[in-house]
């Protein structure tokens, strides 16, 4: 197969910067990804990945690409900072493929519905919410974008998902109640797949080490784990092992801690009670 490149912005991030000094030193040494490969002893597929932003290389691979391309400390500079990097918006195109391609998939959620659990309704007012002048249309395009992520919880072998609900999320009002009401209901029947588990995080459990934000964790075949950890403004994604090694841990304690499958439906059900949609008075 041919491997297409893909256009960079190197202006706009440190991580499109970093493959396109790769690409350029590459093209400049008239060498091929394939010898690259050989001589830093790196993928061609992962060298691709790198080349395109798609992926950050693991830390042994910038002083690599320096002594190769003698380049100095440059490589090495530009992974520093590409680390420290904010996942930025144009990369949600990238997460949307992790997503798409993972064999499981488990998240944290703080403060809102996960996205692969939302009816179209709360989708709605998440999107009013985040953008209180936004064109109806543009809202439209947004929301139905979601409802199309969540056709991979419906393909004939999907993803084996694990959600982790803080309490908060069934208890902070978003919309009217009997938008919360379906959403609510609509968990209970998604956690009822044998593929999805639904897991309430009370606040009983007290801190944990994710609180304030929302924690995502891709399993793809024979790649390492990634992890992608979010805010209310911006998204970092994780892809140096050790760090992900702590997000994992992280997620295995907040598991944990969690409340069964069988009580989070139970604690679910009490929170719709308070949801249920008021009877119009009588006239």
């Amino acid at each position: 197969m041919t491997f297409e490149a893909r256009e960079l912005t190197p202006d706009r991030s440190v991580r499109d910067l970093f493959g396109a000094e790769l690409r350029r030193h590459r093209e400049r040494a008239e060498m091929s990804l394939r010898r690259l490969s050989e001589v830093v002893n790196y993928s061609k597929s992962q060298l691709a990945r790198i080349e395109a932003a798609e992926s950050l290389p693991y830390d042994d691979l910038p002083t690599k690409l320096d002594v190769c391309f003698g380049t100095g400390e440059l490589f090495a500079r530009l992974h520093t900072l590409a680390k420290k990097e904010p996942f930025p918006g144009k990369y949600r195109r990238v997460i949307s493929e992790i997503e798409s391609r993972a064999a499981v998939i488990e998240e944290y959620a703080c403060a809102t519905v996960p996205g692969l659990l939302q009816t179209r309704e709360l989708a709605e007012e998440s999107f009013r919410f985040g953008n209180p002048y936004a064109p109806d249309a543009e809202v439209e395009d947004l929301v139905q974008a979601r409802m199309d992520r969540q056709a991979l919880l419906e393909r004939p072998k999907p993803p084996r998902c694990w959600f982790i609900l803080d309490e908060a999320v069934l208890r902070r009002p978003v919309g009217k109640r009997k938008v919360m009401y379906q959403q609510l209901a609509y968990l209970i029947k998604t956690g009822m797949k044998p593929h999805v588990t639904v897991q309430v995080l009370p606040f009983a459990a007290g801190g944990h080490a994710e609180a304030g934000g929302s924690l995502m964790l891709y399993t793809l075949p024979h790649q390492p784990l990634t992890a992608y950890e979010e805010g209310s403004h911006s998204g970092t994604i994780i892809e140096n092992q050790n760090d992900v090694a702590t997000r994992r841990q992280n997620y295995d304690l907040l598991r944990a801690m969690a409340l069964s499958p069988r009580d989070s439906e139970a604690m679910i059900r009490v929170a719709m009670e308070d949801w249920t949609p008021c009877e119009p008075p009588l006239t």
